[in-house]
C-alpha cells in the first residue's frame, strides 16, 4: 500500500504540485503521472491479469463526501475491520482501463470539490481530498492463482490558515476552523508516533487521522511533500511546516504484501465466470444437471433416503416439471 501527501499553509501550491496543469502535459502533477506510471507498468507486464479501480473523496468541515456520486452533498461514514482496516462505506468505485478515463475519473471530482477565494488564495481547497487507486493482480502459480492487492493513496491537504492573513469570514472562517482542527490532530498523531514513551495514538481525533491510520503508522510506504512559501511574509508558517515535515519522516512503516485477500474483486470477477462458464457447458450439451431425493428399502428392511445428481435432456426436463406443477 501507498500513500502520496503533501501539506503546508494556503496559497503554496499543493493542488498545483498534485495535479499540475491539466492544459499542459509538461507541467503534469503528481497523480497524472502516477497514473501514467502505473498502466505502462500493467502494458509492459505479461502472463498477469490486471484489474484497477478509481474512488476520490473529500473531508469538507469533518464530513466525508464522494466526489464521483451524483449526490455530492450525501455524508458518508467510516467502517473498520481486520482485513481491510478503515474504509468508507459504499464509497463509488469504478473499473478504469486506460489513463484517459482514469484522468476523466478525476477531473470529474475535482470539478465537485469544495473551493473558494480568500485574500491568500482565489481558488482555495476548503476540504481535504483523497485520491485512491485500488490495483488487483492475478499470477498463475501452477494450478493455483495468487491474487495481490495495493492501494496508492493520493491526499491533497488542505493548508492551514491564520484568520488575520485571509481575512476569512462567515462560513470561510468555518471551513478555516475545521481544516486547522483536523491539521492538528493530524499533528498530535505523528508526535505521539514518533515517541517512544507514548501508548495511545489518537487516530480517532479526527476524520482525516483514521482515513490516514495505515497511511502514518501501518502497513504502507508514505512520502510527504511539504509545500513552503518564498515570502519573508510567511516565515512563522515555513518554519512551522518544516519542523512538521522532519518529525514525519522519523514515522518508520513495516509494509508486507497483501496476497490472497478475502474481499478481492478479482477473484469474485474470477468466479463469476467460471459459474457462468459451467452454465452455458450445460446448455450447450443440451443437458440439464438435476438433484433428486431418493427413498428405497434397504435389505435389512428399513426404509432409507440419499440423494442422486443426473443429466437430463433439458426439454424433458421443463416438460415434466410442466406436469408436476399443473
Amino acid at each position: 500500500m501507498g500513500r502520496f501527501l503533501r501539506t503546508d499553509k494556503t496559497g503554496t501550491g499543493k493542488t498545483y504540485t498534485m495535479q499540475g496543469n491539466p492544459s499542459n502535459p509538461e507541467e503534469a502533477g503528481v497523480i497524472p503521472n502516477s497514473f501514467q506510471q502505473i498502466f505502462e507498468h500493467i502494458k509492459q507486464t505479461k502472463g498477469i491479469q490486471y484489474l484497477v479501480r478509481a474512488s476520490y473523496l473529500e473531508i469538507y468541515q469533518e464530513e466525508i463526501r464522494d466526489l464521483l456520486s451524483k449526490d455530492t452533498k450525501k455524508r458518508y461514514e467510516l467502517k473498520e475491520n481486520a482485513d481491510s482496516g478503515v474504509t468508507v462505506k459504499d464509497l463509488s468505485s469504478f473499473v478504469v482501463k486506460s489513463v484517459k478515463e482514469i484522468e476523466h475519473v478525476m477531473n470529474v471530482g475535482n470539478t465537485n470539490r469544495a473551493t473558494a477565494y480568500t485574500d491568500m488564495n482565489e481558488r482555495s481547497s476548503r476540504s481535504h481530498a483523497i485520491f485512491i487507486t485500488t490495483i488487483e493482480c492475478c499470477e498463475t502459480m501452477g494450478t493455483e492463482n495468487h491474487i495481490r492487492v495495493g492501494k496508492l493513496n493520493m491526499v491533497d491537504l488542505a493548508g492551514s490558515e491564520r484568520q488575520s492573513k485571509t481575512n476569512a469570514s462567515g462560513e470561510r472562517f468555518r471551513e478555516a476552523t475545521k481544516i486547522n482542527l483536523s491539521l492538528s490532530a493530524l499533528g498530535n498523531v505523528i508526535h505521539a508516533l514518533v515517541e517512544d514513551k507514548t501508548n495511545h495514538i489518537p487516530y480517532r481525533d479526527s476524520k482525516l487521522t483514521r482515513l490516514l491510520q495505515d497511511s502514518l503508522g501501518g502497513n504502507s510506504r508514505t512520502v510527504m511533500v511539504a509545500n513552503i512559501g518564498p515570502a519573508d511574509y510567511n516565515y512563522d508558517e515555513t518554519i512551522t511546516t518544516l519542523r512538521w515535515a522532519n518529525r514525519a519522516k522519523n514515522i518508520k512503516n513495516r509494509p508486507k504484501v497483501n496476497e490472497d485477500p478475502k474481499d478481492a474483486l478479482l477473484r469474485q470477477f474470477q468466479n463469476e465466470i467460471q459459474r457462468l462458464k459451467k452454465i452455458l457447458e450445460n446448455k450447450t450439451q443440451g443437458g440439464h444437471r438435476i438433484k433428486r431425493r431418493v427413498r428405497r428399502v434397504s435389505e435389512t428392511g428399513e426404509e432409507e433416503e440419499f440423494s442422486e445428481e443426473e443429466t437430463v435432456d433439458r426439454e424433458e426436463y421443463i416438460k415434466g416439471a410442466a406436469e408436476a406443477f399443473g
